[in-house]
């Protein structure tokens, strides 16, 4: 959601708050263009992050509702390396879309976030998100850390023009989320 931090992907280094510093995609431009939209389903934090501690955000696109977020116009190379950084692996691998694009899905691999989902197109150009290969009901619900929510909070008032109460109260009422974080 956040730009700065998605820069972090692309260029390489390590975002304030987080514990890991990233490669980087072959392909350092930033992108050319973000757009909200709004995908079908439903974020989640579950598991601990070995970045910023505390709960991850996943997506769940089978749940009812409407998912606020951001597609960021990016090369299918720089796609491939972003997912490959969230995958833990080294980056300079294409990821084969073509059965998420002929079937919506494609599971790339084992872990957490190997879950290649794509719910539909802008202007022709296929949106891809990468999310965990389980559901909301079979996860392990984790309230996320201050300092992530704080990158999710600034992706939707970039993003969507949402107020700074608007977005923690969304945040704080995600799964995971609800009971351990408050607005």
């Amino acid at each position: 959601m956040h730009a700065d931090r998605l820069a972090y992907y692309i260029q390489g280094g390590r975002p304030p708050g987080g514990a890991r510093t990233y490669p980087g995609c072959r392909d350092r431009r930033l992108p050319e263009r973000t757009v909200p939209v709004l995908l079908p389903g439903l974020l989640y934090f579950a598991l601990e992050s070995l970045v910023w501690t505390g709960g991850m955000g996943f997506y769940d696109p089978d749940l009812a509702g409407e998912m606020p977020a951001r597609a960021y116009l990016v090369t299918a190379e720089q796609f491939s390396d972003i997912a490959a950084q969230e995958m833990h692996r080294d980056p300079g691998t294409d990821i084969d879309l073509t059965r998420a694009l002929a079937t919506g899905r494609d599971r790339l691999g084992p872990g957490r976030y190997e879950n290649l989902v794509c719910p539909g197109a802008i202007d022709g150009i296929p949106v891809f998100a990468i999310t965990a290969p389980w559901s909301l009901a079979e996860a392990e619900l984790n309230a996320p850390s201050a300092a992530y929510l704080s990158n999710f909070a600034t992706g939707l008032i970039e993003a969507h023009g949402w107020t700074l109460e608007r977005s923690a109260e969304y945040l704080a009422t995600r799964p995971g989320a609800t009971g351990s974080r408050t607005p």
